[in-house]
């Protein structure tokens, strides 16, 4: 969660909700950013990669010390798999080496559509709620909208703020790729979603820190 949490300043993050707040004054639409950790815990590739090391380092140990029996070996593995399997569970950028891309790929799909429906963004009254899903594990970006904007908006027009999102990350310039593609999102939703006199803020423009961490 650390992680997610030191993502963005506190200045940043109010830099971001105000304009998200400024994005919906001229939308009924609602817009949600949440930061997650990571989409899954991928143990697999904690296991794979704590073992594989785990026998490198017994075999070079047994070599190194002339011990090259089958229980001396044994030992060492025992000792750098424990070791080993807490660095990789720990070491994020140690464990993604051992990710698919796939993988990645279909569990931040999961993990967004997820958080989607458990933050009640489902639940607005024009169903006109938007995702902005944020993996940092996986550096990805999905957009989900609800139905009432599916309905007017093609799901290809989202792939823009992803690409502003991914190229401001790669850039360390976090707030202001978020702010442009909160401006964005505002400028493709108010042509379809007017804010009307009697809309209400049905979701808070705080940044939601969540999602699956180890």
């Amino acid at each position: 969660m650390r992680i997610a949490e030191k993502f963005l300043t506190e200045a940043e993050r109010k830099q971001v909700e105000g304009r998200i707040a400024k994005a919906e004054e001229r939308t009924s639409g609602e817009i949600v950013v949440m930061i997650a950790p990571t989409s899954h815990h991928y143990h697999d590739a904690t296991l794979l990669g704590s073992s594989l090391f785990a026998v490198l380092t017994g075999l070079l140990v047994s070599l190194l010390s002339g011990k090259e029996h089958f229980w001396f070996f044994l030992a060492v593995f025992a000792v750098s798999f424990v070791i080993l399997n807490e660095l990789f569970r720990r070491v994020l950028p140690l464990k993604r080496l051992f990710v698919n891309r796939a993988d990645m790929k279909e569990e931040v799909e999961e993990a967004a559509i997820r958080s989607f429906y458990r933050s009640g963004i489902n639940r607005t009254a024009k169903h006109t709620g938007i995702l902005v899903y944020i993996s940092l594990f996986e550096h990805k970006v999905r957009v989900i909208a609800d139905q009432g904007i599916n309905a007017k908006v093609a799901e290809g027009t989202w792939q823009e703020l992803v690409d502003t999102i991914t190229q401001g990350f790669q850039n360390r310039q976090h707030a202001a790729a978020l702010s442009a593609a909160i401006d964005r999102c505002g400028d493709i939703l108010a042509p379809h979603f007017p804010r009307r006199d009697d809309d209400i803020n049905e979701l808070s423009n705080t940044i939601i820190i969540g999602g699956v961490s180890d």
